[in-house]
């Protein structure tokens, strides 16, 4: 989701490879490729670390992260899902 993607954006704006990242999160790379996909859900401490290792504000990532939980959680509410969206694209374009 939004999380991964965010996550894909400033690794590749680096120049910094998947197994980079994985490599200092302790992961394999298949399991990090998972988490930029959306396909596995990071653990808080790694998002911590992401935004470190990705010199990226922390507060944002983590509401990101966040969202992603609460969107999954939400995901058959055709409302909550659509403020979701919205929130999620506004937080988006207020910290690039």
């Amino acid at each position: 989701m939004y999380f991964g993607e965010r996550i894909r954006e400033l690794r590749e704006s680096q120049g910094l490879l998947q197994r980079q990242l994985a490599a200092n999160l302790e992961i394999d790379t298949p399991m990090f490729s998972k988490i930029e996909r959306g396909d596995r859900k990071a653990k808080r401490e790694q998002v911590e670390q992401l935004a470190d290792l990705l010199h990226t504000d922390k507060p944002q990532l983590l509401t990101l992260w966040l969202a992603d939980k609460i969107f999954d959680f939400v995901n058959d509410e055709d409302l909550a899902s659509d403020s979701l969206h919205l929130v999620i694209d506004w937080i988006k374009n207020t910290k690039k």
